[in-house]
């Protein structure tokens, strides 16, 4: 069977720049990509050189919810980033001025969820 890995989950957010800063600041990710894509909006790929987030801006503001993806946010239950320190990414995402939320120990690791100014949740978990 041939190995598989997860390269990238694709979110529409309001506005990618914005996002992209928060999240490379946040989780120390880079820009791997930027520049126009479908339907006139714009994407930024941000992440490590083996998986990415691509955040995408629809050309106009008119994102509600429907059944194309790309004229809605926050069209998907959470992101899981796992970190190695998690009481140093809470320390990290409250500084940021996020709510950490929804703690909980389980085998095999920790975790906690965030939500962003989209509407975005992401969970923080740790396995160490």
């Amino acid at each position: 069977m041939t190995t598989l890995s997860l390269e990238h989950i694709n979110v529409t957010v309001t506005d990618a720049k914005a996002t992209a800063e928060r999240l490379c600041k946040l989780f120390d990710w880079h820009i791997r990509w930027e520049g126009d894509s479908l339907a006139g909006g714009y994407s930024i790929h941000v992440g490590t050189e083996s998986y990415y987030l691509a955040l995408y801006s629809p050309m106009t503001d008119k994102m509600t919810a429907s059944t194309d993806s790309y004229s809605q946010k926050a069209g998907l239950n959470h992101i899981g980033v796992t970190v190695e320190d998690i009481d140093d990414m809470e320390k990290r995402v409250i500084a940021a001025g996020y709510t950490p939320g929804n703690h909980g120990d389980y085998e095999p690791g920790r975790r906690f969820y965030f939500d962003d100014e989209d509407g975005i949740e992401f969970e923080i978990v740790s396995y160490n």
